[in-house]
């Protein structure tokens, strides 16, 4: 069960995610070609010979733009590539109201993951504190100057020293590994297919709403062409790149967490920490502001997709059983945590002098029993002169 070690795997995983990175880039230029066929379908001439468009005129023509567009589009990616290197820290502190955090401010967590990463001799990434009540951490970043490390509130508070430490580990473990940085690059680039894939669905939806191909297709001729068919190709094009883009992504995360999971118990020799925290963890993690490409970034991800086939993250169930067979830990099943104690009532003391205030201080007040002393037949009170 041991990786963190285990340089020929994590080289490996390293080498299968730079090939499904590349695929990934490949899909936009598939996007590319579908969205030129689109536009040819959308808007050639039509009366070709007195007949629809043929389709293979159609793919000649797609083709063609694609040429055209392909370095632009290659230019719009590395872009998007570029800003996202840049920003996209400050853009998940933002969505998840996250802030770094010093020595003097959580002396307790800080101490804890540079512990950690003295005993390996990692460069100590940035500790960044989630004000959520959510029980959840994750790790971003591309490169040592960037890589972070944000766990919640919630988590600081409801899991002890050994549990956090072994998240903590679980996130190192990440970072060493390369995941972040593949993660991260690998979110990038899909977002720019997601982009670009609603924005072929807009432009073809508000062509058809305004009457641009629809209105043209009633012409016996333009339904006897390719130019409907072109159309369905292209839609069904963009509909399977982004699904393949979409179940890229979840294949960059989900085996990784065993992975990561290993690694926390080689670094903190505890299984039943990472056991216990997992279980804690178990169903208090959604981070309700937080987008689904920030949620395959977690330690857990509780969204899950249809039939589990778009989970991102294995179930806690088999990553518990995968640390008590191989690691050696022992499963205390899902745990229920207490309640906060209520604090009592602070009840606050009277003012001095009563509660209309004035008078003498309490401490002013004599010890022994009150005894009147003589009343002047010329002294005045307050309603008026006294009577012997």
């Amino acid at each position: 069960m041991a990786a963190y070690g285990l340089y020929s795997h994590i080289q490996s995983n390293k080498r299968r995610s730079i090939a499904l990175l590349i695929g990934l880039f490949f899909l936009v230029y598939v996007l590319v070609f579908a969205g030129a066929l689109l536009a040819e379908g959308l808007t050639a001439g039509y009366g070709y010979q007195g007949r629809g468009v043929p389709l293979d005129y159609l793919l000649r023509a797609a083709e063609f733009d694609f040429f055209k567009a392909a370095p632009w589009a290659t230019i719009g990616t590395i872009v998007w590539i570029f800003i996202a290197y840049h920003f996209h820290q400050s853009m998940i502190d933002a969505v998840t109201d996250s802030h770094s955090v010093t020595r003097e401010e959580e002396p307790r967590l800080y101490n804890l993951l540079e512990n950690l990463c003295i005993s390996r001799g990692i460069t100590m990434p940035k500790l960044k504190i989630a004000d959520d009540e959510a029980l959840n951490a994750f790790a971003t970043g591309l490169n040592e100057k960037q890589y972070s490390i944000t766990v919640t509130r919630g988590l600081t508070e409801v899991l002890d020293d050994a549990e956090v430490e072994s998240v903590l580990g679980h996130e190192l473990t990440h970072i060493r590994n390369g995941d972040v940085r593949m993660l991260v690059i690998a979110v990038v680039i899909a977002g720019v297919i997601a982009f670009f894939g609603e924005l072929v669905f807009r432009v073809f939806f508000q062509n058809m709403l305004w009457g641009g191909y629809g209105r043209r297709s009633r012409d016996e001729g333009d339904r006897r062409g390719g130019a409907g068919i072109a159309i369905v190709i292209a839609l069904a094009i963009i509909v399977v790149v982004w699904i393949l883009s979409v179940v890229i992504r979840f294949a960059l995360s989900r085996q990784r967490e065993y992975l990561a999971d290993a690694g926390s118990v080689e670094l903190t020799k505890n299984p039943d920490a990472m056991i216990s925290a997992l279980r804690k963890i178990e169903g208090r993690s959604e981070l309700p502001g937080a987008n689904s490409a920030i949620m395959e970034m977690c330690i857990d991800n509780p969204r899950e997709g249809i039939a589990n086939i778009f989970d991102t993250h294995p179930s806690v169930d088999a990553r518990v059983e995968a640390l008590v067979k191989y690691a050696g830990g022992h499963d205390p099943g899902p745990l229920a945590l207490e309640a906060p104690e209520e604090q009592p009532a602070q009840i606050e003391p009277p003012p001095p002098g009563g509660p209309w205030g004035g008078g003498a201080q309490q401490d002013e007040w004599p010890s022994g029993p009150w005894e009147p002393g003589p009343v002047s037949p010329d002294s005045e009170g307050p309603w008026g002169p006294h009577r012997p």
